[in-house]
Parts: structure tokens; sequence; C-alpha cells
């Protein structure tokens, strides 16, 4: 069971009810007072160490066991190969009852929507990082190291006096971006040649 405000507004009355009715012992009722875009609620986890090969998990909605699909595609499959079912008593996922036939049919349906969603996905972003790629523009988070910064680190490398935490607070970067573009000495490495073009 699960309601989404932990504030006592919503009670999880009527879910109680259905899974009794359904033959759920009181005894092996979870609940969660969370989102159900958490992953890690405390009942799903406690509910879901508890279960043995051959029980079979029921929920009263497809929703109450999460919102995501990749979360409730991976627990599914991971129910499987503990042999577990999993059962849903109402809304749109009421069709899937993996202890049968039909109802692993209806779920494998879902896994293949969903793997169809991310290769899409997959697809889309390779295109547009191609077609940025055709007009000059790179995809990924932005250098740390510049060359104005790497001309600043090899004036002050090799001195006596540089303190090299100083040096790296000044230009916003790590002692390992610094050591990858420059030597202790003050002399190019080959990532510093290559952002100066000296390759």
């Amino acid at each position: 069971m699960r309601v989404s405000k932990a504030d006592g507004s919503q009670a999880n009355d009527l879910q109680r009810d259905a899974l009794i009715a359904a033959g759920v012992d009181a005894a092996h009722l979870y609940k969660d007072r969370a989102s159900g875009k958490r992953e890690d609620r405390p009942g799903l986890i406690a509910c879901l160490k508890a279960l043995r090969p051959d029980d079979t998990l029921i929920v009263w909605k497809l929703d109450r066991l999460g919102r995501d699909l990749r979360h409730l595609i991976n627990t599914v499959h991971d129910l499987t190969s503990r042999g577990i079912g999993l059962r849903v008593l109402t809304g749109h996922g009421a069709t899937i009852d993996t202890t049968t036939a039909a109802g692993k049919l209806v779920f494998g349906i879902f896994a293949a929507l969903a793997e169809f969603e991310r290769e899409l996905i997959a697809e889309r972003t390779t295109a547009g990082l191609a077609s940025a790629r055709s007009r000059g523009r790179k995809g990924g988070r932005p250098y740390k190291m510049t060359p104005a910064k790497l001309r600043l680190a090899l004036a002050s490398m090799g001195k006596s006096e540089t303190k090299i935490s100083a040096l790296c607070q000044e230009l916003g970067i790590t002692r390992q971006t610094l050591y990858r573009h420059v030597s202790p000495n003050g002399e190019l490495r080959p990532d510093g040649k290559k952002l100066l073009g000296r390759v």
C-alpha cells in the first residue's frame, strides 16, 4: 500500500480492504507514505525482502508499486527471476498477473514498449549529436581548462613561488586537470598540446 502524502490527508483504507478481500493476510501488508517516483521506500524494500519463491506480490494498482516504467520493469524482472509473481487488482494494470500465461504476455508487452522507448531515446540522442557535430558543435560538458587558463598555468608552473593549490583555485580547475595539461616543471603534456593545437 502506498499514499503520497505523509501528512495524514490521504488514507490507505481502500487499498487495505481490497488487498484483504483478495486474500492477503493483514500481517503481510506493507505501507509507505512517499512518492511513487522514489525507489528507496522502506515499506517496499521490506516487502521485497520478505518475499520468497512461489509467493505473489499483490498491489491494489500498478502505480502503488511505482510510477516510473523502468523501475516497474526492473522490479518485476527481479521478482520473476526469484520465482515470485505479481498481481494487480484494479486500474490500468489490472490485466497483469504474472502467475498466469496471459498476465506474463501483457507484462512482456509493457517490457517491450519500455525497451522500444529506450531505443528511441538513444536514437534521437545519437542523431542530435551527429547533427550538432555537422554544424561544428561538440556535445558534452565544456572543458574546465581553456587555452587562456593553460597559458596562465604555463607561465606560473616551474616557478618556485607558485603554490599549486592557489593556482588551481584561481583558475577554477582541479589539480588533476592542471597536471593532465602541464608538467610540474612547466612543460606541455599531450592534452595541453592538443588544447593549444600544437599536436
